[in-house]
């Protein structure tokens, strides 16, 4: 009798709490945006697929309209869907959801760096990144000289393999690694360093598993999941190597700093340590900045480079575009001077190609999570503070008015009618808005031109050289990005193939 008491006494306890959950989440939505009402505990995870949320989003905003409200277990979540949505959130209300939703799995960077900093300390850090960044280059004529001092190297490293098979993934990652290294560090790895190599395959690792099931339902159940075994763990490991080799390379210039002449971005925020030194409450921490750094260098090596290894694949697929792309390139540029920025002028054609490969493959389909720093009206609902708030950015790369067929890989997306360079708004919104800002810019400016100096010397034929017409499908994983997941499964490519990259090509 006693036993049956207990168990009854904890079926009561248990109907208890879950009737004040369920009542709490309807007491507190009634001035929130629509969306499907959320079981307790789990919330509305049964409605999401995790292998495509995308899809998932998309349907739900068919059903709710362009904001809707999700529960991701007990995290209050708003969703914004389509352009109208995103630019107002991204580019009208940015200081009401300048927060940062926290990512679990990234607790090394809690409350420090850019990226996953949702501390005090996140504007005042992201500001002078970001001067100190254009102050080395970023966007001028400083950082066009980098890349194209690093473009050769990259074009040797091709050389070398002499046709044969080879995995491109990290000999592409070195080059945009480099670009970003020389910025922070004043530091530059051989395309065979292992040191080089082994940040590369950490990055990678890190990209590919945050868009897995098990990390997304990782950063929604942390305390429940920690500690399970499982990729999580990898991550958390993976997270705090990286800034352990970006912390000793900070404490290497903190011990030669010379304070009337910094070489590097990293020189430059210690002597902001310095100079904070007898404040209370100093935002400029060691650890701080070694977090800062390892955000950048992680951001601009592996956004570029997962870029690049799918416009390979895409340009295979592609052999029509690619042939179009060198008549561009031979005509504008020739066969042997480096390409520059200025090129870019006129070759409407190359500039197409890039932003369609980057509308097409959607590295990012949502926005890194942003949260409400404040009760905030918005389109007549009130979002509370601490609200999680996504902007779908597939929703705009893919709107079918803006780009017809946009499951289509077509650069006639970004060309008018007479073949002039045709930038698109949505694809502007897609670029706007706080930290994914700070992503793009360390790679942005430079990614037709090392396409450019790739496709050049690289031209697509058959694996075997027959020309044969047989049609190979490759598995191809998604570019890892945190928290959703997209649209790719399998890419079905057709005879041609760059010398040398393998059927098993290692996404």
């Amino acid at each position: 009798m006693a036993a049956l008491g207990i168990t009854v006494a904890l079926l009561v306890w248990m109907a208890t709490l879950m009737l004040i959950s369920v009542w709490k989440q309807i007491y507190s939505s009634w001035k929130l945006p629509p969306g499907p009402f959320p079981l307790p505990i789990i919330g509305n995870l049964l409605q999401l697929d995790f292998k495509n949320v995308p899809k998932s989003l998309t349907k739900l905003a068919e059903r709710y309209g362009p904001v809707f409200t999700l529960y991701l277990g007990s995290q209050r979540t708003v969703v914004l869907h389509g352009y109208k949505a995103v630019k107002e959130v991204l580019l009208d209300y940015k200081n009401d959801f300048s927060g940062r939703g926290e990512i679990y799995a990234f607790e090394a960077h809690k409350e420090k760096g850019i990226t996953f900093n949702n501390g005090p300390s996140w504007k005042d850090t992201r500001r002078l990144s970001l001067s100190i960044l254009r102050d080395y280059g970023m966007g001028k004529l400083a950082n066009e000289e980098r890349i194209q001092r690093e473009v050769p190297f990259l074009m040797e490293a091709f050389r070398k393999t002499q046709g044969q098979p080879f995995d491109p993934t990290f000999v592409l990652g070195y080059a945009p690694c480099n670009v970003i290294s020389d910025i922070l560090f004043r530091k530059r790895f051989d395309y065979t360093d292992q040191t080089g190599l082994r940040i590369q395959k950490l990055f990678n690792e890190n990209f590919h598993l945050l868009s897995t099931s098990w990390l997304q339902l990782y950063n929604i159940f942390p305390s429940y999941m920690r500690y399970l075994p499982g990729n999580h763990r990898k991550v958390i490991k993976n997270v705090y190597e990286i800034k352990s080799y970006t912390a000793a390379r900070v404490k290497e210039h903190e011990e030669s700093l010379d304070p009337n002449c910094p070489r590097d971005f990293t020189d430059s925020l210690l002597l902001e340590m310095r100079k904070e030194r007898y404040t209370k409450e100093p935002w400029f921490t060691f650890d701080n900045i070694a977090a800062t750094v390892a955000d950048l260098f992680f951001a601009g090596t592996e956004t570029t480079s997962t870029t690049l290894r799918y416009g390979l694949l895409i340009l295979m697929k592609y052999p029509e575009i690619e042939e179009k792309l060198h008549e561009e390139i031979d005509r504008v540029i020739g066969p042997s001077r480096i390409p520059a920025i200025k090129d870019r002028l006129e070759m409407p054609y190359m500039d197409a190609v890039v932003h369609e490969i980057q509308r097409f493959i959607d590295l990012l389909p949502s926005n890194l999570p942003h949260e409400a720093i404040q009760d905030t009206m918005f389109r007549g609902y009130v979002i509370p503070k601490g609200t999680v708030v996504v902007p779908t950015l597939d929703s705009l790369l893919f709107d079918n008015q803006e780009f017809p067929d946009p499951e289509k890989f077509k650069p006639e997306h970004f060309l008018n009618e007479s073949g002039k360079f045709k930038y698109s708004d949505y694809f502007k919104a897609f670029s706007a808005g706080g930290v994914l800002s700070l992503w793009l810019l360390p790679a942005r400016p430079w990614r037709p031109e090392l396409q450019c100096g790739r496709s050049r010397l690289v031209t697509p034929e058959s694996p075997d050289g027959s020309g044969s017409q047989k049609t190979t499908t490759w598995e191809v994983d998604p570019p890892g990005h945190c928290g959703l997941r997209t649209h790719w499964g399998q890419l079905t490519l057709g005879p041609h193939a760059i010398p040398g990259l393998p059927a098993n090509l290692c996404m």
